[in-house]
């Protein structure tokens, strides 16, 4: 029976996948698994008990990801589970740039009480003329689930669209329209594109990169849209630019104190995922990949470990080894094994950064000792016996 514990409410469409071998507990400490959505976690303890965290999102900057490394706690998310509502919103940004809705639905607000309204209209649209975004250029930076899904519907929406992504997957490839102009170097989508939308991940290389140098760049008159992360953009240096017309509008989906209320800002209360469909795509395959790697120790969508997926195992163990990244412990791991007489019919040993997994599955019952002797070598942060 293995048991697991909600930070924050997941979906019961996601919850209802779990089988009758699952068990939901109250008390962190005693669960196997943890699913959380947006519960900030730097602080917690972790009990020995702890094997994964599935977070029902994308973004994971609310865990602590190498702390449960060396614990040899897994942690997954949910890629893709939530990039339609996403790319819905970037879309409905984008059109609310560029024809001032906001500003024509805050002017209807404000003169509700004058009974000649309809002629008043008339006369005071064109304050809120806005421009069409057919033909125009969007830059997309970032081809990742969400990004593949913008450049594709604005394809379709008729606009000609720029691709910036030195890292894009080959599935993010396939995805991609063919129509799409895959640019190599950042500075063409700044340079060329009428509207700019960032679709990256919050790391060191990419925080603040919307700023004074990046905007400088850009033509006059630029859209730019944040859907991913509000560190991305040094929000002062946007504020810069739109009070020097450098840019039209700001489109943000994370409120603060910089941008809120500001003139030439549109700032959403972060609800790029914040549909039911995104949510119960998240809770379940959040489910869907804490069950595959608690029954069968794969793992898939790991952000602090590489993938790894052996299947069911057919044999009579199965065992996973959290260990640093270094040479030599393969040989380390497999002469324990050798020692016992134990054989080892299939292995899988992958890295990620300063982490490594290794997987084997033996011919022999996995005893107490050989978990003991794996867990005294230096270097290794967890042993966890699957079957």
């Amino acid at each position: 029976m293995f048991q697991y514990h909600c930070l924050n409410p997941i979906a019961q469409i996601g919850l209802d996948k779990f089988t009758d071998n699952y068990e939901k507990v109250e008390d962190a400490d005693k669960a196997q698994g943890i699913l959380v959505r947006s519960a900030a976690m730097h602080d917690m303890e972790f009990s020995d008990e702890l094997l994964c965290i599935a977070r029902a999102g994308a973004g994971v900057n609310n865990i602590p990801l190498e702390k449960c490394a060396e614990k040899g706690i897994v942690v997954f998310n949910t890629p893709g589970a939530n990039a339609n509502g996403v790319k819905e919103l970037v879309i409905a940004g984008m059109l609310l740039a560029s024809r001032d809705v906001v500003g024509g639905i805050n002017w209807v607000e404000s003169a509700k009480a004058d009974e000649n309204i309809a002629k008043t209209a008339e006369k005071e649209k064109k304050n809120f003329a806005g421009t069409e975004i057919q033909d125009k250029k969007l830059g997309i930076i970032g081809l990742g689930a969400i990004g593949v899904k913008v450049a594709n519907a604005a394809k379709h929406l008729g606009m000609e669209v720029y691709g910036y992504d030195p890292y894009v997957s080959v599935d993010a490839a396939w995805n991609l329209s063919r129509d799409v102009k895959h640019v190599l170097n950042v500075d063409e989508i700044y340079e060329n594109c009428d509207i700019i939308t960032v679709h990256v991940p919050l790391l060191d290389s990419t925080k603040g990169m919307i700023n004074k140098e990046s905007i400088s760049k850009m033509k006059d008159g630029v859209i730019i849209l944040n859907f991913a992360r509000d560190l991305l953009a040094n929000e002062e240096d946007v504020l810069a630019g739109i009070k020097e017309g450098k840019i039209r509008k700001y489109v943000t989906d994370f409120p603060n104190p910089t941008t809120a209320g500001q003139e030439g800002c549109i700032v959403i209360p972060h609800l790029g995922a914040s549909t039911e469909e995104s949510e119960d795509n998240c809770a379940k395959m959040a489910v869907k990949e804490m069950m595959n790697y608690l029954e069968n120790g794969n793992i898939i969508n790991s952000v602090n470990y590489p993938n790894c997926d052996m299947g069911v195992c057919n044999q009579a163990g199965r065992i996973s080894i959290f260990h640093k990244n270094v040479a030599n412990m393969i040989t380390k791991f497999t002469a324990v094994f050798g020692d016992n007489n134990i054989n080892i019919t299939d292995m899988l040993n992958k890295s990620k950064g300063e982490f490594g997994v290794t997987m084997l599955d033996v011919e022999q019952p996995i005893t107490a000792e050989i978990v003991e002797k794996l867990q005294n070598i230096e270097g290794v942060f967890r042993v966890r016996v699957v079957k």
